[in-house]
């Protein structure tokens, strides 16, 4: 089976590569920042079951293709250079500083725009949870090259985003969040926060900050994420997390793996890991109950669906951790991972279906097929993704 799902998953990247420009090199790649921090982990899997440095420095060239396109201004806009502000040399080595565009296709609205709610889909700026994604790429690529200036490129984003994404409002003592910015992060596009953002940014700080007590490295790295983190948890405290949008409870599911490895660690999230769990269990319950398996392909989001399998392989890993390590000796987490488990073909339900190749030759599966190739090619092979 992992021989198989190897040479799916190479099948899938080397089909992404080809449509994106990564490989062979196009003049002109089209750089999607979620896809692409997906993709980035896909490589990374690829290359740590083949040990092929030709999946390594996909990898690398897809970062460098991601900072120097999504972290510069569009072609299209009257600005040029690094959206941070840095001359060449300096950008070079902070490209994430300045944060990283969307990747629509679409210019930002202008300040004197109406708001469009249907165009602002389309429209680029940045979005927290994108940014998040990619902070945990570079993470990853960090471990697996044993190179310090991709954890240290994480970190930068991470304080440039929670500097511009989190304010505080009139007459408030907690502070929320923007879901969208525009690109130079100068003013929000979409106000409204979104309802995992603070929870994906303080797992991903955890994440970034574990790292960094790892190595050793906290005497080396100016400025570690502690502010980030307090503040983070602030806002995270009381919110319900509960969704029965499929993408957003594999979030959920995702965010509870690395809680997991992050407490294996010493992190002390045990009680955040016990209410993700259970919003997680809560939202699957609603989805289920409308039976979404039941309708065709022409009316289902692929990506959306392969969020919530790359999710439930997470508790193979989630299980295999609590049963080995007494410090998550707690019979309630015992409880919902019983519960959890009677949802795990659901994974495999959703894999098989878009495995089908007359299923991804609807409307809906080639309008977003780079994000749904790669994300069923994580679903297929996820630990690229899921561990740290």
């Amino acid at each position: 089976m992992k021989q198989n799902s190897t040479t799916i998953l190479k099948d899938f990247m080397t089909e992404f590569s080809s449509n994106t420009g990564l490989e062979p090199e196009s003049n002109h790649p089209k750089r999607y920042l979620w896809t692409d921090a997906f993709a980035v982990c896909n490589f990374l899997e690829l290359y740590n079951r083949t040990s092929e440095k030709k999946y390594l420095n996909l990898a690398l060239r897809l970062i460098y293709q991601v900072h120097h396109i999504l972290g510069q201004y569009r072609t299209d806009n009257k600005k040029h250079g690094w959206i941070s502000g840095l001359d060449i040399v300096e950008g070079e080595n902070h490209p994430t500083q300045g944060g990283l565009r969307i990747g629509k296709e679409i210019n930002e609205r202008n300040p004197n725009e109406p708001f469009n709610e249907r165009l602002e889909w389309d429209m680029d700026g940045q979005y927290y949870h994108y940014l998040t994604k990619w902070m945990h790429a570079l993470n990853k690529t960090s471990l697996v090259t044993e190179n310090i200036k991709y954890l240290k490129w994480g970190m930068e984003l991470a304080k440039t985003a929670h500097k511009h994404f989190t304010y505080l409002p009139n007459q408030s003592i907690r502070k929320r969040m923007y879901w969208k910015m525009s690109i130079d992060l100068n003013r929000a596009l979409v106000p409204s926060m979104g309802q995992h953002d603070p929870l994906d940014g303080y797992i991903t700080y955890n994440e970034i900050q574990s790292e960094i007590n790892n190595l050793d490295l906290i005497d080396k790295i100016e400025n570690p994420l502690n502010y980030e983190l307090k503040d983070m948890k602030n806002i995270c405290m009381g919110m319900s997390m509960v969704t029965d949008d499929p993408l957003g409870i594999g979030g959920l599911l995702t965010d509870a793996t690395l809680i997991t490895q992050l407490i294996d660690r010493g992190s002390n999230l045990f009680e955040l890991l016990e209410t993700v769990l259970d919003s997680s269990l809560m939202g699957l319950r609603s989805y289920i109950s409308d039976n979404p398996m039941g309708l065709s392909a022409n009316y289902r989001l692929a990506f959306r669906e392969l969020g919530l399998s790359i999710g439930l392989k997470g508790l193979v890993i989630i299980r295999d951790l609590i049963r080995n390590n007494s410090k998550f000796s707690r019979e309630s987490l015992e409880n919902i991972l019983n519960e959890l488990d009677k949802y795990s073909d659901l994974g495999e339900t959703i894999e098989k279906f878009w495995l089908d190749e007359n299923n991804r030759k609807t409307r809906n599966w080639i309008e977003h097929r780079d994000i749904n190739t790669v994300m069923l090619a994580t679903s297929l092979a996820p630990w690229g993704f899921l561990k740290i």
